[in-house]
């Protein structure tokens, strides 16, 4: 099942919401199951949903996989010259840069290289150690090499300031090396001035810190640890991208210190490499599975250490890092655990504690309750498992590609009603302009236009968040608008009338406890100006201001996090009396928490693409099905129910709905958390 059976059976899933208190979105996933236990099984394609794999296979990502990796995020997948990789002002400005003109680089030399650049642009690996003085760190040796690897630089400098820490075990420095120095820091820098030509490209491995020490500004870089993109903001080591990508040790344990010419030449390296084979190529390498074999083997050998003839490490561990990938079963295992895993089609367990295999779900419950209440008792017929794996399915004949599409299609058509409302009679003169301002005022606006089909003039307004289309429903309707009394309400489709009961749900919903929803924000109104505001309310715990997904831009509205829900309902009704730099504020209850909204725009993203097509043929063989799978729906989250109840207090327990990356469209999947004995505690 997927992240899109949640939200159409959401009324279904009563259990699985009231106690699920934490939500969090998926990557999609060719095969989520085949991600997390291996990618070894060979199961037939119709029952690849249900199957549970735990083999491994070589590492290598197939072209699905590799459009969600960071690099081809950031880069694309076509190979580019070194100007599409030297960074822009503004990642200069966010990584901390020395910038020209910026207040904090007053005294800064700059190197006045200020020719264009170009593709055919020279290339400069920059690497500098430094020392702790009393002013700081401060550099003590400065390297650069040029395109050929030739090292052009490599001197120690003498601070100004008196060292209080050499930092021998990283700068390799030590009081001696230094005694007889005389050369300062301006002397470095008028040697790097005039060794630059005017279109010279620096690199280097955290570039900015280098820079910094030296005190000087250079226009145009590439900084390898950004250039080897990761998710969150992360960053690989510059040691360990030497040896996954160029096959080299650097900054050997042997060695006193790093060598910054050896660094410097490392990082040009590591930017000709990834210019020269291209993002895709990069991406190919999987250099987070490499590191994660690392990892893993290190936690291997550790283990072995401590226990000779313990747990066996599946001989895949101690491959070369590029042969194998490790699977979650394989860290479960090297650490030690014996995971239980209860499904209903057989695999090669592999090492796994796993009870009879099943044929339906009814089968899968009644096996999970039994062992785990086994587990409990601790018998000695079932292993004990710290993880139980639990797998339920729908079926084939449910999750068909053709009914999935008829089933988005069915999703998408209700939430746009959900976004959309009509406005109206208006006078045959009404002045437009000011029914979208005062709409506008309830959040942001994704179309407005005037309804041709009626006597007398509606509008139609489909909003961006739900929370904004029900706003405009609740404190629009029988207001006056452009010099009218006017009625606000959504459209009535048989798709659509259990909007209100739907509606009703999401205020409810666990992770909508104490938040509350505020628009009419003045575009430029900043987080700082908010804070201000709102830190007279009592119990304010946090403030999350929402940019639009497709621009990146503000909008108007936020969110407000109370710690008690008391204190929320008061927040309501006090806020709508408010103003801010002169817009007046309007409150009302949230709909969608962060990862329900950027699904939603998902949702709409991709009908935009196919063009509107709503699949006719496909959404009535849907039908024909729906109502059992209704039925079946509301079963499993009873038979969710049944498990949860068996489980003893403090297990953390997550669902996973798989996302989906086909050919018919990639979407995010869902994960719900809970930890039983803590349903009280708020989802935030």
């Amino acid at each position: 099942m997927s992240q899109l059976h949640f939200y159409e059976f959401y009324l279904q899933f009563k259990h699985l919401r009231k106690v699920f208190r934490h939500r969090f979105t998926l990557t999609p996933s060719a095969n989520l199951l085949a991600s997390l236990y291996g990618e070894g099984a060979k199961l037939a394609p119709q029952n690849a949903a249900e199957g549970l794999t735990s083999t491994s296979s070589e590492c290598i990502p197939t072209s699905s996989d590799l459009q969600w990796d960071p690099i081809i995020r950031k880069y694309g997948e076509k190979k580019q010259g070194l100007t599409s990789y030297t960074l822009t002002l503004e990642e200069q400005k966010k990584n901390d840069y020395p910038i020209k003109g910026s207040p904090g680089c007053k005294g800064y030399v700059y190197t006045e290289c200020d020719q264009q650049r170009t593709d055919s642009s020279p290339l400069f690996g920059l690497d500098c150690e430094m020392c702790l003085t009393a002013k700081g760190n401060e550099v003590t040796r400065v390297s650069l090499v040029d395109a050929q690897g030739q090292c052009l630089l490599n001197e120690l400098v003498k601070p100004e300031s008196t060292i209080v820490n050499y930092l021998t075990r990283f700068s390799g420095i030590t009081k001696k090396m230094l005694l007889p120095v005389k050369t300062r820091l301006p002397d470095i820098q008028t040697k790097l001035k005039k060794m630059l030509p005017q279109d010279a490209v620096l690199v280097g491995h955290s570039l900015n810190a280098d820079l910094q020490a030296l005190e000087m500004i250079h226009p145009s870089v590439i900084d390898t640890s950004l250039l080897f993109a990761r998710n969150e903001g992360r960053r690989f080591k510059l040691k360990f991208l030497a040896k996954a990508v160029l096959g080299k040790e650097i900054q050997c344990e042997q060695k006193l210190g790093h060598d910054p010419a050896e660094d410097a030449r490392a990082a040009l390296e590591l930017a000709q490499f990834f210019i020269e084979q291209g993002p895709a190529k990069v991406a190919e390498l999987n250099l987070e599975m490499i590191l994660t074999t690392e990892k893993l083997a290190k936690v291997s050998q550790h283990k072995a250490a401590l226990q000779p003839q313990g747990c066996q490490v599946q001989k895949q561990l101690n491959e070369p890092p590029h042969l194998s990938t490790p699977c979650f079963l394989d860290c479960l295992q090297v650490t030690g655990q014996n995971p239980l895993l209860l499904g209903r089609q057989e695999v090669d367990s592999s090492g796994l504690c796993q009870s009879n295999l099943s044929t339906s779900n009814k089968q899968v419950i009644q096996l999970s309750c039994t062992s785990l209440s086994l587990h409990t008792l601790a018998l000695q017929d079932v292993p004990l498992s710290t993880f139980s794996v639990i797998q339920f399915s729908l079926g084939p004949e449910y999750i068909a590609s053709h009914l999935l599409d008829g089933l988005c299609e069915k999703v998408r058509s209700k939430l746009t009603d959900m976004l959309t409302i009509y406005a109206g009679p208006f006078k045959e003169s009404f002045c437009l302009k000011s029914v979208k301002k005062e709409f506008g005022r309830c959040g942001p606006i994704q179309s407005l236009r005037v309804v041709t089909e009626t006597c007398q003039p509606y509008v139609c307004i489909q909003y961006k968040m739900l929370e904004a289309a029900q706003l405009a429903v609740e404190s629009l309707n029988g207001a006056e608008v452009a010099g009218s009394c006017i009625k606000v309400q959504r459209a009535v489709a048989a798709a659509s009338l259990d909007c209100d009961l739907l509606i009703k749900e999401l205020e409810l919903d666990v992770e909508n406890e104490g938040v509350v929803y505020v628009a009419g924000l003045k575009k430029s109104v900043t987080e700082t100006d908010l804070q201000e505001k709102f830190s007279k309310l009592k119990d304010l715990e946090t403030l999350f201001l929402p940019k639009d997904l497709q621009s990146g831009k503000q909008r108007n509205c936020c969110f407000l996090k109370f710690r008690k829900s008391e204190s929320a309902v008061d927040a309501l009704e006090v806020i709508n009396g408010w103003t801010l730099k002169g817009h007046n504020l309007r409150s009302g209850n949230p709909l969608a928490s962060g990862h329900l909204w950027r699904w939603i725009w998902q949702m709409n993203h991709s009908a935009e693409k196919q063009g509107g097509n709503l699949f006719h043929e496909k959404m009535k063989q849907l039908s024909h099905s729906e109502q059992d799978l209704r039925k079946k729906v509301k079963k499993l989250d009873h038979h969710i129910k049944k498990l949860y109840r068996s489980l003893q207090d403090n297990t953390l327990c997550v669902v996973l709905f798989p996302g989906e990356n086909s050919t018919h469209g990639s979407q995010s999947g869902l994960g719900l958390m809970a930890i039983k004995g803590d349903e009280g505690r708020s989802a935030w």
